[in-house]
């Protein structure tokens, strides 16, 4: 998109330059060159990893779909069609339970908006069965996580999160950002949100979320989600927490910004809250891997002024293949991701986040024991007992 974001792309696995090339086809006509060029050495069964790992299978298989499948091994399609079929599957059931949360919530005064799931998938992709979804993902008032819980409750859900309990100084409201729900009947996991994302950190609060709100016709229950310019905020400074990790995230911003966007909106969103630079880190990233056409309105995110250091670092993720929720995470991973994320920081958000480290934990609790009338005495021993901790 600009001579000055040519990113280097070398080591990307073959498989998944292969699988990129496979899901810009817009119909069998388009069948690039590229595509037949790098069909020959393929490890597909890399191949298949890769497409399960990034979550691209369904929209994978509605490319595949499009043309000549004889040019890919049986296996593969027959594999691929497998993981699609039990993900339209899964979409339905998410569906189901999504209205009937929100039909409850609604009954009960508790108001909701929907992060990601079915309803993302349907206003992004026109097609329910196109994007995966393992839970449902809620955003609700921080004033009524009390009055959720005894809801979600009386409905089966058990949680499973254990920070609520085990806090110092009530740091959970701001360190965290979500906890978890799971349905053992329904088979479902809920985790409902009261931010965006972990603080600390400033963002959109929840009744201006709620003011911009869209309405999704997938149920007949009303079901409400963010607004596009939300969603892209919302989109944006998660995947980027991520690094990207899943490229699925980046087709969603890919799909949403061929939408029609108010950029003057996103500007000053991104802007007020310190996030301007990964708007165009993403837009950049999407623009050289997904082909997005990058309108002019778009360049409103000062995409000549983002550095290309903070775009290039993303690529370790794809090259590597990393995968943020495995426990442990490996050191070298673990500590790339750390130094990462710390430079998508603005110097304010650096300055919270030292200060955030120096605030007392759960941890510091468990290492020594302080009756609660003497808990502020953590903050003087913070420093203490992390260096305790690393020896």
């Amino acid at each position: 998109m600009n001579d000055n974001f040519s990113l280097d792309l070398e080591g990307l696995p073959k498989e998944l330059k292969l699988i990129l090339e496979i899901i810009k086809i817009e119909n069998d006509k388009k069948l690039h060159l590229k595509i037949i060029e790098q069909l020959f050495d393929v490890d597909w069964n890399h191949f298949l990893e890769l497409a399960i790992h990034h979550r691209l299978y369904p929209l994978l298989y509605s490319k595949i779909k499009m043309i000549d499948q004889k040019i890919l091994p049986k296996f593969v399609v027959q594999n691929i069609f497998q993981e699609y079929k039990k993900n339209t599957f899964q979409m339905l059931h998410l569906s189901a339970v999504m209205e009937e949360v929100s039909k409850i919530f609604a009954e009960n005064e508790i108001r909701l908006l929907v992060l990601k799931g079915p309803v993302l998938a349907a206003d992004l992709y026109g097609n329910l069965s196109l994007r995966t979804c393992r839970d449902l993902d809620i955003l609700v008032p921080m004033n009524e996580l009390d009055n959720v819980d005894k809801l979600l409750v009386s409905i089966g859900y058990k949680q499973e999160d254990y920070f609520q309990i085990e806090t110092v100084l009530n740091d959970w409201k701001w360190r965290h950002h979500h906890i978890s729900y799971f349905h053992p009947q329904k088979g479902v996991k809920l985790e409902i949100h009261w931010r965006l994302n972990p603080g600390p950190g400033k963002e959109p609060s929840f009744n201006e979320l709620w003011e911009r709100k869209r309405i999704s016709s997938l149920t007949t229950q009303p079901v409400y989600y963010l607004g596009r310019e939300d969603l892209f905020f919302f989109l944006v400074t998660h995947g980027a927490r991520h690094g990207w990790s899943r490229i699925r995230w980046l087709v969603d911003v890919h799909e949403l910004v061929q939408q029609k966007m108010d950029w003057i909106k996103v500007r000053k969103v991104m802007k007020e809250y310190q996030y301007l630079h990964l708007g165009g880190q993403v837009l950049i990233l999407s623009s050289e891997l997904l082909e997005t056409p990058i309108s002019k309105e778009m360049k409103a995110l000062n995409l000549g002024k983002i550095p290309k250091d903070i775009v290039q670092k993303t690529i370790f993720y794809f090259e590597h293949m990393v995968n943020l929720h495995t426990e442990p995470l490996p050191e070298s991973v673990s500590r790339y991701h750390d130094r990462y994320l710390l430079s998508l920081k603005t110097n304010r958000q650096k300055l919270l986040y030292y200060i955030s480290v120096l605030y007392p934990s759960i941890t510091d609790v468990k290492t020594i024991k302080l009756p609660k009338y003497l808990y502020f005495l953590y903050f003087p021993l913070r420093p203490i007992l992390l260096v305790m901790r690393k020896r």
